[in-house]
Formats: structure tokens, C-alpha cells, sequence
């Protein structure tokens, strides 16, 4: 039995080297997001679920991710906050239905993800944006393995030209994003355009 068990660890790592595609569980993907309200309180709401994947090449430290936000989905448990947050001046959600996370610089801690850089676009402008992983594990259903955590990212609304109520209302914008991805056939995980986001719009400002 030892010496099974010690070929299927090196097995495992063999497969482990490879670059390995994980898509996004929608029913434990979501984005949250805080906004100091007045000085005072803390405004919370969440996006999602959210749609994507990510392709990680743990022997190499690369990776992949490209991740669409339903902007209608905006929930802050107040119905007339949530369409008034849909507006025009807010994010816009009739023009732009969606927003778009693309990232390909990753930084690994062993083969933990620790922290990922890449491009944030909401209402059409796209703007560098930063995730720490405040937890990262991995575990296996089966024989399905799932990879995932939260991370944790923050960015200026203004420099997406969200103005309303500022500066009584932060400028600066808290990001939480939970998100476990299931670990797709080796096929799959080698196909083209996987998880590049084909087609999210260019970025414009």
C-alpha cells in the first residue's frame, strides 16, 4: 500500500505541473463591496454570481483569470438604493450590462495563489486592479478537485467616472471576492481562448 500510495503522489504531481483550468462555481462566486457612507457607516452591497475561469500553471507561477460581472445583479438588500445604483451617473447598467475582470499577473506562495494583477472595466473604462488572497485552499469532491478563497481589492469609483455624492460618500471602494473554481478535463484545460475573455469591449477612458 505504501509503495501505491507513493507512486500516486507522484503521479499527482506530475498532473499538478501542468496547466490546470478551474471554472467558476456561480453558487459560491460572488463579489461584495463597502463604501463609507457620510463618514459614519459602512454601505455593503454584492454582485454575482459571477461567470469565469482561471488557469493556473503552479510549476511555472502563471496564471489566467477572466471573470464578467452582471451589473443589474448589484444587491444592497434596499430595492430603491439597488435602481438608483443601476442609473446613468451610477453604473450605468443599461449601456453597460456588464463588467469584466482579465488578469495575468499572478503571484504564488508554494502553489498557493497570493495575490493577482490584472485589468478591472466598469462602464467602459478599464483600470489596473489588485487582489490579495486573504485564504486559499484546495480540496477534492471525489474525484473533482475545487480550488478557491477570498480576496480582498480596492479602487477609487471617481477613476470610473462614478462622481455622485462624493466626497460625502468614499471615494474608495472596498472589494471581497469569494470564489471556488472546479478543476476542468486536462482537454479543457489546454483549450484555446480559455479563460480569456474574447469578448469583454476594449477598454476606453
Amino acid at each position: 500500500m505504501r509503495r501505491l500510495a507513493a507512486v500516486l503522489g507522484c503521479l499527482a504531481g506530475v498532473v499538478s505541473a501542468e496547466p490546470v483550468t478551474y471554472v467558476f462555481d456561480p453558487d459560491h462566486t460572488f463579489v461584495q463591496f463597502e463604501v463609507l457612507h457620510f463618514g459614519t457607516s459602512t454601505l455593503r452591497g454584492r454582485f454575482g454570481p459571477l461567470r469565469g475561469a482561471v488557469t493556473l500553471d503552479r510549476a511555472a507561477g502563471r496564471g489566467e483569470l477572466g471573470l464578467r460581472v452582471a451589473t443589474a445583479g448589484v444587491d444592497t438588500g434596499l430595492p430603491v438604493l439597488d435602481a438608483r445604483l443601476r442609473q446613468p451617473d451610477m453604473l450605468a447598467c443599461d449601456t453597460y450590462p456588464e463588467a469584466f475582470f482579465v488578469a495575468r499577473q499572478f503571484r504564488f506562495e508554494g502553489e498557493r495563489v497570493a495575490e493577482l494583477r490584472g485589468e478591472f472595466t466598469l462602464r467602459g473604462i478599464g483600470e489596473g486592479l489588485t487582489l490579495k488572497a486573504l485564504h486559499y485552499a484546495c480540496r477534492q469532491e471525489g474525484d473533482t478537485e475545487v480550488c478557491g478563497g477570498d480576496f480582498e481589492g480596492r479602487f477609487k469609483r471617481g477613476d470610473f467616472g462614478i462622481s455622485f455624492g462624493l466626497p460625502l460618500v468614499a471615494d474608495e471602494v472596498r472589494l471581497l471576492v469569494q470564489v471556488e473554481g472546479v478543476r476542468q478535463p486536462q482537454l479543457a484545460a489546454m483549450a484555446p481562448n480559455t479563460p480569456v475573455l474574447s469578448s469583454a469591449p476594449p477598454a476606453a477612458k
